[in-house]
């Protein structure tokens, strides 16, 4: 209740020629003395207060009603137009490799990359999001989705060589073409990682440049250990993506952040602003007390 204000001000003059005619225009009865008549006049004058309180009453409810009282209640309106991104993950036996974490030479390079993408996911608040998984074969771990922690926990769940040992990196890429073909988001984007040489992939590059150009998709391929550095360029050149290299978490940490700010979701905000009328309250009040002090005017009359 803390804007309230009048949509029509001005209305509130109507209180003046109230009041100048109330005291100008009093109605002016002949007196005539008769005595023993204490009781009458000390009920009749205490109706009569009562009946000018209520006239007010009725006025200056009636001139509030009319000119409109109403509470601003501003709410803002998101428009997200987000990116529709399938995440392509390499769970081939390759990634099973330690090393590739200099602090921690325990962790293998599935367990790296696991991580670093379990933390990605989050960041793309406004984004739909699909999980592919490659082997020998291309599996899908979940569709586009806005469920962000549904997909962190299909990703810790998901182990090396659960789509086979070998890497079918070109039918990944396809794979993912294949969930975003239908989207209608601006931006479709495919984000996959490879640790080796494509080594089970059936359909040919050019098939799957052709689908990638012709559903306007762009490619971020990042390589790590001992990755086809020339199949990952010709991925990303595609349709205007970009290839990546790295030689330690550090290196793929700082890599999923750069992507992270070169796709960025556009959000508006537009303000609406609603208002709240109390007019009726306020009629009501005017009309109730008319209707109270036509009752009482005639019962005394009478």
């Amino acid at each position: 209740m803390n804007n309230i204000t009048l949509e029509y001000p001005y209305f509130l003059l109507l209180v003046i020629p109230f009041i100048l005619s109330e005291f100008l225009c009093q109605e002016k009865n002949a007196s005539y003395y008769m005595p023993h008549l204490n009781i009458f006049t000390q009920s009749k004058k205490s109706s009569a207060i009562f009946s000018i309180l209520l006239k007010w009453l009725i006025t200056l409810s009636a001139i509030i009603a009319l000119s409109s009282p109403y509470e601003k209640l501003q709410t803002i309106n998101i428009k997200k137009d987000g990116l529709d991104i399938v995440l392509s993950l390499d769970t081939s036996e390759s990634m099973r490799q330690y090393g590739f974490n200099e602090d921690n030479l325990s962790q293998n390079r599935w367990e790296v990359v696991s991580l670093i993408v379990e933390e990605f996911i989050p960041k793309r608040l406004n984004d739909n999001i699909a999980i592919v998984v490659f082997g020998t074969s291309v599996m899908t771990a979940s569709p586009l989705s806005f469920d962000k922690k549904a997909q962190a926990k299909i990703v810790q769940h998901l182990n090396i060589g659960v789509a086979g040992e070998r890497t079918a990196l070109i039918d990944s890429v396809a794979g993912s073409v294949n969930i975003l073909k239908n989207s209608k988001a601006k931006s479709k984007v495919i984000i996959v990682i490879t640790d080796g040489e494509d080594t089970a992939s059936i359909i040919p590059l050019k098939v799957v440049s052709n689908l990638v150009k012709k559903y306007d998709i762009k490619i971020y391929a990042i390589g790590i250990g001992e990755s086809n550095k020339r199949l990952l360029n010709q991925l990303a050149n595609i349709n205007g993506g970009k290839s990546f290299y790295a030689r330690s978490k550090d290196n793929l940490e700082l890599i999923y952040e750069a992507i992270n700010k070169l796709e960025k979701s556009k959000i508006e905000q537009n303000k609406i602003i609603m208002k709240e009328y109390f007019y009726m309250y306020f009629l009501y009040i005017s009309i109730f007390s008319l209707f109270l002090y036509i009752y009482l005017k005639n019962r005394f009359n009478n």
